[in-house]
């Protein structure tokens, strides 16, 4: 299982088009793990109630996905998983509010 934290309006734009779009300056949809996934949310929505939690299939993915580091400021040894492609919504097979405030690692039930 692989995740991916948007806003909810973005979900629903990338619905219509039936994916989510890599980033423009990176090239790839960024993926978390279920024990990483607190960490870009802290950084990147911390501030936001408007977030939803994709829960992936990576089986259903097309395009590679890669493990890299993160940002400075990660465990040095933490792995990403980035996706190098769009992500079909056919590969989403849960979406679930990420409701705010949440612990550091508090995970929704998936």
């Amino acid at each position: 299982m692989l995740l991916h934290l948007i806003t909810a309006p973005e979900w629903a734009a990338a619905s219509d088009r039936g994916r989510v779009d890599p980033l423009p300056d990176v090239g790839f949809v960024h993926l978390s793990a279920p024990e990483q996934v607190h960490l870009p949310a802290q950084r990147l929505f911390d501030e936001r109630d408007d977030v939803v939690l994709l829960v992936v299939d990576e089986h259903r993915l097309t395009d590679p996905v890669r493990l890299e580091p993160g940002v400075p400021g990660d465990p040095a040894s933490m792995r990403f998983p980035h996706l190098y492609g769009a992500l079909p919504v056919e590969a989403v097979v849960r979406v679930v509010p990420w409701p705010r405030p949440r612990g550091a690692r508090d995970l929704p039930d998936l």
